[in-house]
């Protein structure tokens, strides 16, 4: 055995109790230790063990071997078992490949740069076989988990996992027997504050995940009983590059809307499976930009092409604030703003919008009359589209309340 390999050997323990104290003092879940002392002393013997393996089987470019990947995998089994959360599993990884990191360097620099074949060797070894261990212990994470929670849970699970590029997300995407696609529409459904006694939201979520076997998470928004429901649902690399929402997008969010029962905004936005953390911002804000929309199934998702001005505006406030103030005039007219908002999805046609709004044709011609002379803006000019439109859209959306 080589003196790099000599001295890695030689700091085992020392550097085995140091990842310990990294995890104690980073890892907020592992401060149980300090009332069990049996857990701290199994993780201290299996990082002994990870790294006695790493200098037996690097110099020959072994592999681990299948009883190595089983006890990595009942660590992980371990861990979830003592209900290690999904964001402390994946910092405990990222901690315990920076410090084997750290181990090989520091013994290196002991020797002064001598054994550079050893460093190599070890470096070569190091990454197949560090990635064959973590695979393992996401394996045994899931296996746990898949007993301990429920359907939906681990629906929920997948769905964060996928939205923070979790690597946890392929194992949970396996084991709910559950195919991740090149492309992804990110769906956010925006909900504001529900009265006290409503429906059961859980409930209608598991038939939603039932029904459509997509990965679906619930986030409350704080202080309410509001929240987002986010949806990340498979699409084809053509609807990527269509200005509409992609159709089983469009489905979901149209089932929901009607078991919601209460009115609800929809954003979504198409990206490649590693890119979904972006896409889940981008339809956020579209989503937050979205007309709230009473129930229906004929709720549909905005995309960027729907509210493109509106995002842009959101983030002038002098701009915004000449809307509102459009808003503003509107105010004593009789349903203005829902008049000109059937107006506009109508592409301006009289006869579709009156029959929308259940009025004689005649009657959506005064209030489009009385929109002018309040606002001094024609309705029906490109000013009052590009204009109105914007009004209607921020006013709906509840941006301004």
């Amino acid at each position: 055995m080589g003196s790099l390999f000599a001295e890695l050997a030689r700091q085992a323990p020392t550097n085995a109790r140091r990842e310990v104290e990294t995890y104690l003092r980073e890892i907020p879940e592992f401060r149980s230790w300090e009332t069990n002392p049996r857990a701290r002393a199994e993780t201290m013997e299996y990082s002994v063990w990870l790294r006695r393996r790493t200098i037996e089987l690097s110099p020959d470019n072994s592999e681990l071997s299948a009883e190595d990947l089983h006890y990595i995998a009942a660590i992980g089994e371990v861990r979830a078992g003592a209900g290690m959360s999904s964001d402390s599993r994946q910092q405990v990884l990222q901690l315990h490949t920076m410090l084997m990191l750290r181990d090989i360097q520091e013994a290196a620099e002991v020797l002064r740069g001598r054994n550079v074949e050893e460093l190599m060797q070890v470096m070569a070894w190091f990454a197949p076989q560090g990635d064959r261990g973590i695979v393992a212990y996401r394996q045994g994470f899931v296996t746990v988990l898949r007993r301990r929670l429920p359907y939906v849970e681990q629906v929920a699970l997948l769905a964060r996992s996928l939205l923070t590029g979790d690597a946890l997300a392929a194992d949970l995407a396996t084991a709910l027997d559950l195919e991740l696609p090149a492309h992804c529409a990110v769906t956010v459904i925006r909900v504001p504050d529900r009265p006290a006694g409503d429906r059961d939201l859980h409930l209608e979520i598991e038939t939603l995940v039932r029904n459509h076997r997509v990965p679906v998470v619930w986030c409350p928004e704080h202080g309410t009983r509001g929240g987002e429901l986010i949806a990340v649902v498979p699409c084809a690399d053509e609807e990527v590059r269509r200005y509409d929402a992609p159709t089983a997008a469009a489905d979901l969010v149209g089932d929901f809307a009607e078991a919601l029962g209460r009115p609800c905004a929809a954003g979504t936005a198409a990206a490649p499976l590693d890119d979904l953390p972006d896409a889940l911002e981008r339809a956020r804000r579209i989503s937050r930009s979205a007309p709230l929309r009473k129930p229906s199934r004929r709720v549909r998702p905005c995309t960027v092409a729907d509210v493109f001005v509106e995002l842009g505006v959101s983030d002038v406030p002098f701009a915004d604030a000449w809307l509102r103030a459009v808003a503003r005039r509107l105010e004593p007219g009789p349903d203005l703003v829902t008049t000109l908002d059937a107006y506009y999805r109508h592409d301006m046609q009289r006869g579709a919008a009156a029959a929308a709004l259940n009025v004689h044709p005649r009657t959506l011609d005064y209030r489009l009359r009385r929109v002018g002379e309040l606002t001094g803006i024609d309705p029906g000019s490109v000013h009052g589209v590009r204009t109105l439109s914007a009004v209607v859209t921020r006013r709906l959306s509840g941006a301004w309340t």
